[in-house]
């Protein structure tokens, strides 16, 4: 397994399994992010992203859709991308930290809890889920 750092990053593909992309943690950055290369573009979350996503689904207790979705894009209730962006989480909105790259954080984020072991994602063509293990 990779280390999951920019020297050795993990290789991942989204949860349909459409594309793949690679992800480390920089706790070198301010905030310290996971960063998420996707061909040319670098999306960045909140590094705590991690744990707070996992704190979130061992509290759910159960399987929650993802809900993938663009920043410009609405994200379903009660999906993962809407609780990346509430206002209720424990960084207060956002975890995507590049202003029009925000989005997306259900695409890119579960794969990296399944690498660690965290969680359990589903892979389907569409309408996935996950959950804390």
């Amino acid at each position: 397994m990779a280390a999951g750092t920019r020297e050795d990053p993990w290789t991942l593909k989204t949860p349909p399994g459409s594309s793949e992309y690679q992800a480390f943690r920089d706790e070198t950055l301010d905030p310290p992010a996971l960063v998420v290369q996707v061909g040319k573009t670098e999306l960045r979350y909140h590094l705590r992203c991690i744990e707070d996503l996992h704190d979130m689904l061992n509290r759910h207790g159960d399987w929650m859709p993802l809900g993938n979705a663009d920043e410009q894009k609405a994200a379903a209730d009660g999906t993962v991308e809407a609780w990346a962006r509430s206002a209720d989480n424990p960084v207060g909105g956002w975890y995507g930290l590049k202003k029009g790259l925000r989005g997306r954080f259900a695409n890119y984020v579960p794969p990296v809890l399944e690498q660690l072991a965290l969680a359990d994602v589903e892979h389907n063509p569409r309408g996935n889920r996950m959950r804390a293990r």
